[in-house]
């Protein structure tokens, strides 16, 4: 049964077979170099964008209900390993990206909580979420993507524990530690309004990378089979 969803939903096996079949509709065979590029750029492109927008649909509507007041309720009542611990936990299911980091680090910091806490989720957040792990267990096997969560966890918590002993309270700039700690709470969405920022950020992020991808999977066609290994 496992076998079957890992070759089916995460490889998507049956995709790669669409592709094969769609270039060879044009008389293209697939054991040539050109029949393999082709459907290797399409099998690439269409499978990656398909995990990208449900992976960001899906992580769009779990991050409209942990908003960063909301984390901080939670990390706010933990120091120490357990914080550091939580914190790192806690940034696998809010997935804030790097540019959001910044910002969060200030309404921690106003917020009373402690630097390590604080490193250990901005850390594990953009780089440990769910969408990371399906996309690696798609591409390279459970092993791989159980294998990187690990080391993102680990990575952050040691982060953090290194930034909680190190006694870096004293170089937060005065003007971040006098601001106001805006506790504001955002009026309770609706399932509407979380399946609409769920599209709104598959939107956004298409927009951005749409581009990359086919650069990136035809230069990987090209060297999959036109370039010699040796």
């Amino acid at each position: 049964m496992w076998q079957w969803i890992s070759n089916q939903i995460f490889k998507m096996l049956w995709l790669n077979n669409l592709a094969g079949k769609f270039v060879q509709l044009f008389g293209i065979s697939l054991d040539s170099k050109l029949g393999s590029s082709l459907q290797f750029f399409i099998f690439d492109t269409v499978k990656i964008f398909i995990l990208l927008s449900v992976l960001i649909f899906f992580m769009g509507i779990i991050q409209s209900f942990f908003p960063p007041e909301k984390t901080k309720i939670i990390l706010g009542n933990l120091k120490g390993w357990k914080g550091n611990l939580l914190g790192a936990l806690l940034g696998t299911v809010t997935p804030f990206c790097s540019c959001s980091s910044i910002p969060i680090f200030i309404g921690f910091t106003t917020a009373g909580l402690p630097l390590g806490v604080t490193f250990s989720f901005l850390i594990s957040s953009p780089m440990v979420d769910i969408a990371s792990i399906i996309l690696l267990m798609s591409f390279f096997g459970a092993k791989i993507a159980i294998l990187y969560v690990v080391l993102g966890l680990i990575l952050a918590i040691i982060g953090g524990t290194i930034i909680d002993n190190a006694g870096m309270e004293n170089e937060i700039q005065d003007y971040i530690k006098t601001m106001e700690n805006a506790s504001v709470f955002v009026e309770k969405l609706t399932w509407n309004d979380r399946i609409h920022f769920g599209v709104e950020q598959v939107k956004e992020v298409a927009s951005k990378v749409w581009l990359y991808i086919i650069l990136g999977v035809g230069i990987g066609a090209a060297i999959h089979n036109w370039i010699p290994e040796s």
